[in-house]
């Protein structure tokens, strides 16, 4: 069965696309600078890219459907995104099962579980179908991981915001999509070591907790977790979904800066509670580009460019303009530099 390709509305028209394939193209993704060699392909075929997210019909993986549909646009590919409807490990395996039957070209995929797509994954290089993976830093079977950034950076910055703004003191909770995901509980290892080392009379209230990347599972979960400690002062959000639910929470609690939020976030999702003030810092990088960039990465190693994919590459995008490869040993896996941190005075720049 033909998987289904689910539009979503790009935003205003960007600059021109240099190169002969496209004169302009209109999303989210500023792409000018990408160059139309890292783009096309030989002979001007049409590849098929599909790229497997963890879950289908949250605000995040929308804006990234409009990167990567930006991309088909832009190059003349078949590009188009899936995934299921809830953040479910197996349902996500089944679809990369499916789409290795149709015959396509690529597989883009940001896994929910690591250790569950690992199998699968190797069924498709095997028969020679390119992986490119996103939020995956410890995954063997692909042919490249991008991520965007150096993971336990990313979460040590989640904790200086949170640690600044409880004065160092408190306890607090982390949430993860699920203890399998894997670069979130990177951004939590990094923050638990920043916060061991610069503020060391917090302490972790329970164990993890997995929201599987919905806002009404955070929301419950958190409730839970603040009933059994209502000394609680802060909550650091590794899920998008996390920063609506905690922030849904601390209002109807009345616990605006008593019960404090840092994590990642969309101004589109946690808008309101940021300009509320029941939650204080969101940080994201933008998934349309992080998006774009594996469809890139893709296209480049369906073209025989292995050997322009290493460290110091620019993909001519925001965020992956020389890109590092920090582990001599897996060559393959690649850091973008760069996220974007966003409180109430900042928020009016972002539309999405």
């Amino acid at each position: 069965m033909k998987l289904t390709r689910r539009g979503f509305a790009a935003g205003a028209a960007l600059l021109p696309l240099t190169g002969p394939a496209r004169a302009q193209a209109s999303g989210p993704v500023e792409a000018g600078k990408v160059s139309p060699d890292l783009r096309q392909s030989a002979a001007g075929k049409k590849w098929q890219i599909a790229t497997v997210v963890k879950v289908d019909g949250i605000a995040w993986f929308d804006r990234m459907r409009a990167g990567i549909e930006q991309f088909g646009r832009d190059t003349g590919h078949d590009a188009w995104m899936v995934g299921p409807s809830q953040a479910d490990a197996a349902a996500q395996v089944q679809l990369v099962e499916n789409l290795i039957g149709q015959g396509l070209d690529a597989i883009c995929i940001v896994p929910f579980s690591v250790e569950a797509v690992e199998p699968v994954l190797k069924k498709a290089r095997d028969r020679g179908i390119v992986v490119v993976a996103h939020e995956a830093s410890n995954l063997v079977n692909a042919d490249y991981v991008i991520e965007a950034f150096d993971n336990r950076a990313y979460g040590a910055k989640l904790m200086q915001e949170l640690g600044q703004r409880t004065g160092g003191t408190g306890k607090y909770v982390a949430t993860v999509g699920s203890l399998t995901s894997q670069s979130h509980n990177e951004w939590i290892d990094g923050a638990v070591a920043y916060q061991k080392e610069h503020f060391p009379q917090m302490q972790e209230a329970v164990r993890r907790v997995e929201s599987y990347d919905d806002a009404e599972v955070a929301y419950n979960k958190l409730k839970e977790v603040l009933t059994a400690h209502p000394d609680l002062r802060g909550i650091i959000g590794a899920p998008m979904p996390a920063s609506a639910g905690a922030g849904r929470l601390i209002a109807e609690r009345g616990a605006k800066g008593k019960l404090l939020f840092s994590g990642t976030g969309l101004v589109s999702v946690a808008g309101q509670y940021l300009q509320e003030g029941d939650i204080q810092y969101i940080q994201f990088w933008d998934p349309a580009v992080a998006g774009y960039a594996m469809s890139v990465l893709a296209a480049m190693q369906l073209r025989g460019k292995k050997t322009e994919i290493k460290a110091g590459l620019d993909l001519g995008l925001d965020g992956y303009h020389s890109l590092l490869a920090p582990d001599t040993k897996r060559p393959g896996l690649l850091y973008g530099a760069g996220w974007v941190g966003v409180t109430k005075e900042n928020m009016a720049q972002y539309n999405f």
